[in-house]
């Protein structure tokens, strides 16, 4: 009876061990591992990813800063009382901070 149970237990083990091993298989467990090993090459990836990360932030800010410029101007060229109202408060805020010694 004892050993029926340990038997069961070391089955149920055994498949727990290969799901552990194929999950970690799945997420390259190994591999992250090495990079923890090779401090140098963690700090050019970290740097590099970095560096990707910033511009694509600028980039995508410059975009969208373009874009809400641009349709903010097309909707002035309308004449449009709320919008014409609103750059005209942005003109004269930049006006009186320019006029500022």
């Amino acid at each position: 009876m004892r050993e029926a149970i340990n038997q069961k237990l070391v089955e149920k083990l055994l498949v727990r061990i290969e799901g552990l091993l194929t999950l970690m298989e799945r997420h390259s467990l190994a591999e992250l591992i090495e990079l923890y090993r090779s401090p140098r090459r963690m700090v050019l990836l970290s740097f590099t990813s970095g560096v990707a990360r910033g511009f694509g932030i600028a980039v995508g800010f410059t975009l969208i800063g373009a874009l809400f410029l641009y349709l903010l101007g097309r909707l002035a060229m309308l004449n449009l009382p709320v919008i014409g109202e609103f750059v005209a408060e942005i003109t004269r805020i930049v006006q009186g901070e320019l006029a500022r010694p």
